[in-house]
């Protein structure tokens, strides 16, 4: 069976062999990797180790022409932290966000992603792919990321304002590429990590006010399309997860292992059936730090409690430079 099928079959929860990606290696990480598994680049990583997806991520493939950064919250500052002020930081004006040099689609070229996603689909991978669409941590930038949490509840309005400008970018950037790409998308991914290792970073009330419609929208432009929906976020994000399944979301990664109620007996308790689940092999201690065997156990374990209609990959798609290629390769070998 070929990846593209196995993947349709998950994401139908029909099939009798889980799928399996492994993930997207941190840039300091692939001359080691390359090195050990004897390929020249990521793509021939994946076929090397059999991956049943491939993502063609446009922003990792050349999207952006402008002679600037497709968003600039800092206001051409480097970010040192999270909580550093971006330029609506004392914004109490929506005519100032107005006035914002917002992204112009002019300077958006897919050729490279379509590309990929051709060489993707001649190898028979399925395709992940649309803009990455990380509303939430383009307007925290905006904002900062505490004045942002603040501005929630002292200038709701504020927040929407940019909020919709920057979704409003994405959705019309995905309209794009997804008019250019047709069919050649197996689904739609995109991320936000809004859970921390024990909860939402905000409370639900705000999520359901501030992210949620937001993410409805990306659903149903994807649906719209005949595309599924693969959302990422890392963390603990289990509170919401039924909100995402009601909202039309098809699978969730990266299902953050040692996150608060993110443990695959949990997840799959609750969730069995209702969503799948990509990624689920921890990062923190196992892929990073065991033995390639604990690493094969892991895999088999938790493989066995999610079932076929999963996806194994690391539990976080970013491999770092700290993770052995050889726990990599156990990892690869528990897919069947």
């Amino acid at each position: 069976m070929d990846g593209r099928t196995r993947f349709q079959l998950v994401m139908e929860h029909n099939s009798d062999t889980c799928g399996f990606w492994h993930g997207n290696p941190h840039a300091d990480s692939m001359a080691r990797l390359y090195k050990h598994f004897d390929v020249k680049d990521d793509f021939e990583l994946a076929l090397h180790l059999h991956d049943d997806v491939y993502w063609c991520m446009p922003e990792s493939n050349g999207v952006w022409t402008g002679n600037t950064s497709m968003f600039d919250p800092l206001g051409g500052m480097v970010r040192k932290s999270l909580n550093q002020e971006g330029v609506f930081a004392n914004c109490e004006d929506i005519a100032e966000i107005d006035r914002y040099h917002w992204p112009d689609l002019n300077h958006l070229d897919f050729s490279n992603t379509l590309s990929l996603l051709r060489k993707t689909r001649a190898h028979d991978m399925a395709t992940l792919s649309g803009m990455w669409c990380c509303f939430y941590h383009i307007v925290a930038d905006f904002f900062g990321m505490e004045n942002y949490f603040v501005k929630m509840h002292t200038h709701p309005e504020l927040v929407l304002a940019v909020t919709d400008r920057v979704v409003d970018f994405y959705l019309k950037a995905n309209d794009i590429l997804f008019d250019q790409a047709g069919d050649l998308i197996d689904s739609f991914f995109f991320g936000n990590d809004f859970g921390s290792q024990l909860d939402l970073l905000i409370s639900p009330d705000m999520f359901h006010r501030f992210v949620m419609p937001y993410f409805v929208k990306f659903v149903n432009q994807a649906k719209q399309r005949g595309y599924r929906v693969m959302l990422h976020s890392c963390g603990a994000v289990a509170k919401v997860i039924p909100d995402l399944i009601a909202a039309g979301v098809d699978g969730l990664h990266p299902i953050q292992a040692l996150a608060q109620h993110m443990d695959a007996d949990s997840l799959q308790q609750q969730f069995g059936g209702k969503i799948v689940f990509m990624g689920g092999l921890d990062t923190q201690q196992v892929i990073t730090f065991d033995t390639p065997e604990q690493v094969l156990a892991e895999c088999e374990r938790i493989r066995d409690i999610f079932g076929p209609n999963f996806i194994l990959s690391p539990s976080h798609e970013c491999i770092l430079p700290n993770v052995p290629p050889a726990n990599v390769a156990a990892m690869a070998a528990a897919k069947r």
